[in-house]
């Protein structure tokens, strides 16, 4: 039997050396997709069973960063962190919402997972910048004006507010319309407004208006400063008077533009 023709081989070779037939689609078998299955289920089961079940990432540790005057076991005791529980569940935000709740001291705080184990809670304390006398004992104010605790013992260095409104006058018509908190914040604005050195020797805060607030200074000198508006140009006037009339013993920079000082 003749075998093929030179025309015939090269038309199989020329079919031979085309392109590649496509290869069809094969979908995954049953017992491939079952096995996948079962995989992610016993994975997903695994990662539950360490975060919720196992001793792995239980709750052994809570740490307190940030106090200055609270302590730590205060923190610890008024952040309720239920210690023993999956760490995955503790709620942070419940745990700082208690925090500010039951500690007014605190003024900032973040609670957060230290993994495995701990929680980490990081304080910002509040601090006083003027206290208020009230039983024969002293309210603390922050430079928001909160009064947030009350101490048997006045703070080193902070002043000491006086809130005595006039009740006739004009006067008392600004204080029909600035209740005390606003007088107390508005105290805090020029305590914050206060030169340094101006500031480490103030001694008190009188408020009998909005725009009637006097500084009281160690060595018996006063400061009237008016409303706690155009506070940084009052503090420049105060610091030149200073520097120009050492020896004053009353200055006045209600109207910046117009200091004036007396006495010697």
């Amino acid at each position: 039997m003749a075998g093929p023709t030179t025309a015939e081989r090269g038309a199989r070779q020329q079919e031979s050396s085309g392109p590649p037939r496509p290869r069809r689609f094969r979908p995954p078998r049953l017992r491939t997709i079952i096995i996948l299955a079962v995989a992610l289920v016993l994975a997903a089961g695994g990662t539950l069973w360490v975060l919720y079940g196992s001793n792995w990432t239980r709750l052994e540790d809570v740490s307190v960063s940030g106090t200055h005057v609270l302590t730590p076991a205060q923190v610890r005791e008024a952040a309720d962190v239920p210690v023993g529980d999956p760490l995955v569940s503790v709620d942070t935000e419940a745990v700082e919402a208690r925090l500010r709740r039951e500690l007014p001291r605190i003024d900032e705080v973040e609670a957060e997972r230290s993994w495995p184990h701990g929680i980490r809670l990081k304080v910002t304390e509040r601090t006083p910048v003027l206290i208020v006398q009230k039983g024969g004992k002293f309210v603390e104010v922050d430079d928001g004006g909160v009064r947030f605790a009350t101490v048997s013992k006045a703070p080193k260095g902070v002043p000491e507010l006086e809130l005595e409104p006039a009740r006739s006058g004009s006067a008392a018509a600004s204080l029909r319309r600035f209740d005390d908190d606003r007088l107390v914040r508005e105290a805090v604005r020029v305590a914050g407004r206060l030169p340094d050195k101006v500031a480490r020797d103030a001694r008190g805060v009188k408020v009998r208006s909005y725009d009637d607030i006097s500084l009281e200074l160690s060595g018996g000198r006063t400061v009237s400063w008016g409303s706690g508006e155009q506070g940084v140009q009052k503090a420049r006037a105060l610091t030149a008077l200073m520097k120009a009339t050492p020896d004053a013993r009353h200055f006045d920079v209600s109207v910046p533009t117009a200091p004036a000082s007396s006495g010697s």
